[in-house]
């Protein structure tokens, strides 16, 4: 007998991703990424630990560190980096890219933020393009993702990437479900705590991420029910 969440819920969908779904409901979720993210996503510690290092490194005669964020959503979080990067008194060029039309068309509505810009794309067609940044990173993206595409991803984050591959996303258990179906009951009016939900069940365990990578990648574990699946090019990460 499989216990709930015991097995993967690779073909449970997603309410957004219904390109019927209600426009408001799914611009609301939009919106409201933001504060999830903030809340529940680890980005925080994130961002001191493995992106900070990497943007002082870039600052004086050398270019801003440029990054790829893929998958981007509502584009809250390439924002949110740029402006703890401002704090810092550094600045970054992050590219913001999804193939969702409607997520590229919510992300172009957000106020100028300097060092970031949005592009509707699929990170095949950078790599096609022979782009490259110093960091790729993704948050929420790997649980969407059928076998085949996960490979893809993986793959377009190697070719893309010099220094650091950072994709974070959630990490399944019957804690992490229990404790966000109550702390999402605020989020009314979106796609969140259902959309959530079923995310988590979506997701992977530490070891079926680490099973699912190719030799050169880890995981790391990200505190609040979250996990990096990581590669390093030429960078120690930081001490």
């Amino acid at each position: 007998m499989v216990l709930p969440l015991q097995q993967r819920a690779a073909n449970a969908v997603e309410l957004m991703d219904d390109p019927q779904c209600d426009p408001r409901s799914l611009t609301n979720t939009y919106r409201q990424f933001g504060l999830v993210n903030r809340l529940f996503a680890g980005w925080r510690g994130l961002y001191q630990r493995e992106l900070a290092p990497l943007v002082r490194l870039n600052q004086g005669p050398s270019a801003p560190l440029r990054v790829l964020d893929v998958g981007c959503g509502g584009g809250d979080l390439p924002v949110l980096l740029a402006k703890w990067a401002a704090q810092d008194g550094c600045a970054v060029d992050i590219t913001g890219i999804d193939p969702d039309p409607r997520a590229a068309a919510f992300a172009a509505t957000r106020p100028v933020q300097p060092g970031v810009t949005f592009r509707a794309a699929h990170s095949a067609d950078l790599v096609a393009a022979g782009d490259t940044f110093d960091v790729v990173m993704s948050n929420h993206v790997l649980h969407h993702l059928a076998a085949p595409e996960l490979a893809a991803l993986l793959a377009d984050s190697a070719a893309l990437a010099g220094r650091l591959v950072l994709h974070n996303d959630l990490r399944r258990s019957v804690a992490a479900y229990g404790l966000f179906s109550a702390a999402a009951l605020p989020f009314r009016g979106s796609f969140i705590r259902a959309d959530g939900l079923t995310s988590i069940r979506r997701s992977y365990t530490p070891a079926e991420l680490a099973a699912a990578a190719p030799a050169g990648w880890s995981v790391a574990r990200v505190p609040l029910f979250h996990q990096a699946l990581v590669l390093r090019k030429g960078y120690a990460g930081a001490r």
